[in-house]
């Protein structure tokens, strides 16, 4: 890389860190409010109103507006009060309302978004190290809501819309066993929480104290409201700024539960040489142990995943690997504590590498065993499975062992140091000669990261890593250091990432091959003060980034993203978000786009320019929509991009959504393509690429749901269906019928593959 782009990159890092250094103080002071211990639990109804030992409690009643009017009252009064008996923390709301027939409920199944609802949540910092916490939530009809957080919420930077990742964050998938009631009146909505003990991890002992803060939803005014203040740019999950409750004498309350599950499938592959239907039943069995109140062990046996949405459609628009998210719940739970790297780009540990082919074909899991938690300031993640090996006419897979190791030290608030070991081991099984392959065929990674908090509002992190295989013994490295900034409506990160050419983490993900890349972003959010808010403007988001990428090894770029936007906010809901993009995409070889057919694209460097614009309604109506506009230029011709979502929503029963992602190519080329028959055809560089998709629920209850997923792609010729219906008992156990099937409409026309599957998995408390 040259000087200059050195050169900005220490600046950038530079200045980040020295506002972050200068702007750690004068904090707000954080609440403060005690727990009351109780004989006897409160009657679970939703009335919190008429119930004598709720109202012998003092409650919680000066809720912060953050938006609409930052820092005003709340407009309608709430009252939370909190108590606890050895087993069991109980949260009761009263959420006072003026007009309770206006109440918004969107979505009555398990998990669904409060976004867009009347509603509340709380969030709890057991281990009160203000980064990592569960999140409880419900709204007016006692949907019951909660998550797992990590890292306030926030994975890694990168200013790449395209990346996901796992690397902190929020995961919604954790299924916890506790229950909600609610109720509606003439004087708005109430709701009670049990949350039992051996539910969540913490520490034992008297006199604790955990991070708390709660949340109200009122979507008449699209207002939300805090106990503990946060600025605008932050939400509930920023923990760091959490307010504190004290006064709990906690003991270890015992946890054991085994959860066994049966199921019967009927299967038949229509491209196979005998297209035969395959019955088959399985058993499997999953416990959980919490060996101290914070240190929890999970075994497996025979693991499955059947009720889990199949993964939605994408097409490659350009030469690198698509990122598909992990869905699969026992991989979800505990998986910021193993998350180490870049957030789809270089992540460390990418759990899909077990149970998943390269292709996306099930590899069956025996089983394993998972030890994750805290011992005083350090977390530990312990995690080992095994594979089965698989062998027919499209693929052979040996048996293999996935263990990963990780220890995070915290020694500062916000601030950490880490060590993580990775190993894929081949255990052979296919052949006689095993034991030799086995002894050569592994993949270990380690790694070491960080980060420092400086006060509140900033942070320097980073980590290294290095991978090991046989045959390789030099570049086989990665390494990402970046600053960020976060305070009074600014955002400003700076970030280097390097990978060498032969670094290879087999049990982790790789967005691109080697590269090297600086990136920034400057992100402002500006709130419109009352008296100048003529039009009903809630807020604006100027903001520039950067990313690019250079080889490894020479100063030849691969590509070059400049975004410069700002998001228009209004008061109802609305967001319109106007930006252009200046793009660079570079290759030293001549290659073919995935979704071309065929067609070659000649080496270059093509410098473009885009202009988009994205449109998002008002949540919380029954009829919604988000779509995203994007033209401009593309490999030395044009592209267009359409995409969309809108969503219909009858009452809170019945939700839909219809997805549309249109790319449109004209690019100036052609190319003569060897069809494999001794003929040839002709491919130019006009060509589009398709995605649909319809998502329906329908829920009886909030616990008896069903939903479909149907896709079509037109890259890969098929259709796509994933049908489900649940009937949840609790900690998402319960019946699950599931029906898929593939639909193919190019060589092979007609039904690809078809299953039905019938499964039941049940939680036994055994400890209670």
């Amino acid at each position: 890389m040259n000087l200059l782009r050195h050169l900005t990159l220490i600046t950038l890092l530079f200045v980040s860190g020295k506002i972050a250094a200068q702007s750690a103080t004068n904090l707000i002071e954080r609440p403060v409010t005690r727990a009351t211990e109780i004989e006897s639990a409160p009657t679970m109804d939703g009335d919190v109103i008429n119930d004598q030992l709720w109202q012998g409690i003092t409650p919680i009643t000066n809720l912060i507006q953050v938006r609409p009017n930052n820092g005003a009252p709340g407009s309608e009064k709430t009252e939370v009060r909190i108590a606890y008996t050895p087993t069991t923390l109980y949260v009761s709301a009263v959420c006072y309302d003026t007009e309770p027939d206006k109440l918004v409920v969107s979505d009555a199944r398990r998990d669904a978004s409060l976004d867009g609802t009347d509603s509340f949540l709380f969030i709890l910092d057991t281990f009160n190290d203000g980064q990592n916490g569960f999140l409880f939530g419900t709204n007016s009809i006692g949907v019951e809501y909660d998550g797992q957080v990590d890292n306030e919420g926030q994975g890694n930077f990168s200013n790449n819309r395209q990346q996901g990742g796992v690397i902190g964050g929020f995961n919604l998938n954790w299924d916890a066993s506790w229950k909600v009631k609610s109720e509606v009146g003439d004087y708005g909505w109430s709701a009670e929480f049990a949350i039992p003990l051996r539910t969540i991890r913490f520490n034992s002992g008297d006199n604790q104290t955990w991070g708390i803060n709660f949340q109200r939803n009122i979507r008449k005014t699209n207002e939300i409201v805090y106990w503990a203040p946060l600025p605008i740019q932050f939400d509930i999950k920023r923990l760091s700024l959490a307010g504190d409750l004290e006064g709990l004498n906690l003991k270890n309350p015992g946890n054991l539960k085994v959860i066994p599950y049966a199921l019967g499938r009927a299967s038949k592959d229509f491209e196979a040489v005998d297209p035969d239907t395959d019955i088959e039943g399985e058993v499997g069995i999953d416990v959980k142990y919490s060996i101290t109140p914070s240190m929890t062990l999970d075994l497996t046996y025979n693991t499955d995943f059947a009720q889990v949405e199949v993964d939605n459609e994408q097409v490659n628009v350009d030469r690198f690997n698509l990122f598909f998210p992990e869905k699969r719940p026992f991989f979800l739970e505990n998986a910021g504590q193993f998350s180490m790297g870049s957030p789809g780009e270089v992540d460390l540990f990418f759990s899909r590498r077990i149970g998943i082919g390269d292709d996306g074909q099930i590899v069956p899991i025996t089983g394993g065993a998972r030890l994750s938690g805290k011992l005083n300031k350090t977390y530990v993640g312990l995690l080992s499975m095994f594979t089965e090996d698989v062998e027919n006419s499209d693929v052979s897979i040996e048996r293999n062992n996935f263990s990963v190791a990780r220890v995070n030290h915290q020694f500062k608030p916000r601030s950490f140091i880490g060590a993580a070991f990775m190993n894929r081991e081949s255990l052979g099984g296919l052949s006689s000669d095993a034991l030799p392959t086995s002894q050569l065929d592994y993949n270990r990674t380690y790694a070491i990261d960080g980060r420092w908090g400086l006060g509140k509002k900033a942070q320097l992190s980073g980590f290294y890593a290095k991978t090991q295989t046989p045959g390789i013994s030099n570049d086989d490295h990665s390494f990402n250091f970046q600053s960020s900034y976060e305070w009074n409506g600014f955002r400003l990160n700076a970030a280097y990432t390097e990978v060498a050419d032969n670094f290879n983490p087999e049990l982790g993900f790789l967005g691109r091959g080697s590269f090297r890349k600086p990136e920034f972003l400057i992100f402002y959010q500006a709130r419109v003060k009352n008296e100048d808010n003529k039009f009903k403007f809630l807020e604006f988001r100027p903001h520039i980034s950067y990313r690019g990428y250079w080889n490894y090894d020479d100063d030849f770029q691969q590509t070059g993203f400049l975004h410069i936007d700002n998001h228009w906010v209004w008061q109802g809901g609305l967001e319109v978000h106007t930006g252009i993009n200046i793009t660079r995409e570079g290759s030293q070889i001549d290659f073919e786009l995935p979704i071309s057919d065929g067609l070659i694209i000649p080496a270059g460097t093509y410098d473009h320019s885009e202009a988009q614009i994205v449109v998002i309604t008002n949540p919380s109506k029954n009829v919604s929509a988000s779509t995203r506009h994007v033209l401009g230029g593309s490999f030395g011709g044009k592209r267009y991009l359409n995409s969309g979502t809108i969503t219909l929503r009858f009452g809170d029963s019945f939700n839909s959504a219809i997805i549309v992602q249109q790319n449109d190519f004209n690019l100036p080329y052609t190319t003569l393509v060897d069809q494999g028959d001794g003929t040839s055809k002709l491919v130019d560089g006009k060509f589009s690429a398709t995605v649909l998709g319809t998502r329906v629920s329908y829920s009886f209850t909030p616990r008896m749901v069903l939903q479909s997923l149907i896709q079509y792609n037109s890259a890969a010729d098929r259709w796509s269906a994933n049908i489900r219906f649940s009937l949840l008992e609790q900690a998402n156990t319960g019946l699950f019928v599931v029906f898929n099937q593939t639909t193919g409409l190019g060589t092979f026309d007609g039904p690809l593959n078809r299953s039905l599957i019938i499964k039941y998995t049940r939680l036994l408390d055994v400890i209670r």
